[in-house]
């Protein structure tokens, strides 16, 4: 099965069975993503980092964007990066279900994108439901900020440190706490 096929069906947003065969083709993607996130976060070097990003990603990055280690991903191949994106420490994606950051986007340390979540009810619950999240341009995520599953992050928006974003953040907008909400607007 390829890469495509596993995007199509997970962009599907129904949930995908714990024993759907596709699991098996996904956990083979993983265990090259894991073998490549440790090599990376094992370098210490920002050039010789870029190549490994390409492997992970399934494209270089801008020689613009900056991605600061250690950085984890369970897939990685689900992850587009626009230019002058600045990603830094210890930030962790979970792409199954699809993550776009486009140009210009800053994310503080320790920022977690997560696209996957489960059903509520015990019998499916070891299930998938993959929802995207899209970060728009010049968007700022502060510091230990969790965006959900199926959100959109504004452009120019900025999510406050230590914020849990469940809902989408509108244009110009400053959202903050758990769960975020709206603190203000940004003018142009």
């Amino acid at each position: 099965m390829s890469i495509l096929e596993i995007q199509r069906r997970f962009a599907s947003n129904t949930l995908i069975a714990k024993d759907d065969p596709i699991f098996d083709h996904v956990f083979q993607e993983v265990e090259k993503s894991l073998k490549l996130i440790a090599k990376l976060n094992a370098s210490g070097d920002f050039q010789e980092c870029r190549p490994i990003f390409k492997a992970l990603f399934g494209e270089a990055l801008d020689e613009g964007t900056v991605i600061f280690t250690p950085f984890t991903t369970n897939f990685g191949k689900f992850t587009k990066i626009g230019k002058n994106v600045f990603i830094n420490h210890g930030c962790s994606f979970l792409d199954l279900g699809g993550i776009t950051i486009e140009d210009d986007v800053q994310i503080a340390p320790q920022v977690k994108l997560v696209t996957e979540n489960h059903p509520l009810n015990p019998k499916t619950r070891k299930g998938l439901i993959l929802s995207p999240i899209l970060i728009k341009k010049n968007a700022w995520i502060g510091a230990g900020a969790m965006i959900l599953p199926g959100v959109t992050i504004g452009e120019n928006s900025v999510v406050a440190a230590g914020a849990v974003v469940s809902k989408d953040v509108p244009d110009h907008t400053v959202v903050g706490g758990v769960p975020a909400k709206i603190i203000k607007s940004i003018e142009n």
